[in-house]
């Protein structure tokens, strides 16, 4: 069965004559909104606009398709007005789905904060490094890290996230300092594998200059608390999120390596479904998330 954000995008772009009028009404970005005709003719196997620079025309199929989105729009409208004033409640629950860094070390303290403020609002969250559905499996919105995919869906950017390489006093005791990025080829490197198809392939910068050095380990798991956790028994040198290493940096469990030439920063985002009437629920948590992250950048 169709979306029902394919007829209301078609509605609203028949109704304000252009990509820009719909894309203001449905606050999405104009690519956004052309993106989602052009697949929509391309599902339906059918032209159903004629497009100049100035106007668009309605095909016979583009005429029987906004009768169609025409309807669901006014069954939607309907809808929303028999239920308006629910989506206002500061009640209920939120859905989340988080990898497991933020998960472990960021959201309890973000959300002990959120259900202070909001003792009547649950939060539901998930632990999953995987990418999910957010949207078939109902979930509210996500956190995500790294380069996100085109999709409709919604990012907000919460912080940025610095890796960086370290390794335990006892590893650099008995098997030297690396004095530059090239010497570890002769180190235990080990390797986290999460989202990473180079994850034996560590990035560098030298002024603008950006390079990778290929490094080897006995180690590779996509799971950062093991990671960590070996990194703290002295079996090698690990390339991760400054976040996860914060404390044992700050207490001096582990020794930060080539302080300002690791090159990797990945984006930690919100992403959630588009929705013209999101609850305020869930504009308030992201909002809340994004002061959380904030306040807690120093630690990224």
């Amino acid at each position: 069965m169709r979306s029902t954000d394919d007829y209301i995008i078609f509605y609203h772009l028949i109704e304000q004559g252009s990509f820009s009028g719909a894309a203001k009404q449905m606050q999405l970005t104009k690519s956004v909104v052309s993106k989602r005709i052009a697949k929509l003719e391309q599902d339906l196997g059918v032209q159903l606009l004629y497009r100049t620079t100035r106007s668009i025309k309605l095909s016979e199929a583009g005429q029987s398709f906004y009768e169609q989105a025409k309807r669901v729009y006014q069954a939607v409208a309907t809808a929303e007005e028999s239920i308006v004033g629910l989506g206002q409640s500061l009640s209920g629950s939120i859905k989340i789905t988080v990898p497991t860094i933020s998960g472990e070390l960021i959201l309890p303290g973000v959300i002990a904060e959120f259900n202070e403020r909001y003792p009547d609002i649950n939060i539901d969250m998930d632990l999953d490094n995987r990418f999910v559905d957010i949207v078939n499996d109902r979930f509210d919105l996500a956190i995500r890290t790294g380069v996100l995919p085109d999709s409709s869906l919604i990012a907000r950017k919460l912080v940025d996230a610095h890796w960086v390489v370290c390794a335990s006093p006892k590893y650099l005791a008995v098997n030297g300092k690396p004095d530059s990025p090239q010497e570890l080829v002769k180190h235990n490197c080990l390797a986290y594998s999460y989202q990473e198809t180079g994850a034996k392939e560590w990035a560098f910068k030298a002024g603008d200059e950006l390079y990778q050095v290929k490094v080897d380990g006995n180690l590779c798991t996509n799971n950062s608390s093991a990671l960590r956790n070996v990194a703290l028994l002295g079996q090698g040198i690990i390339y991760v999120p400054r976040v996860l290493i914060h404390d044992d940096l700050e207490q001096g469990r582990l020794i930060q390596l080539f302080q300002g030439q690791t090159a990797k920063c990945l984006g930690i985002y919100a992403v959630y479904p588009y929705t013209r009437q999101q609850p305020e629920k869930v504009k308030r948590f992201i909002e809340h998330l994004y002061q959380g992250f904030q306040k807690r950048s120093h630690q990224f």
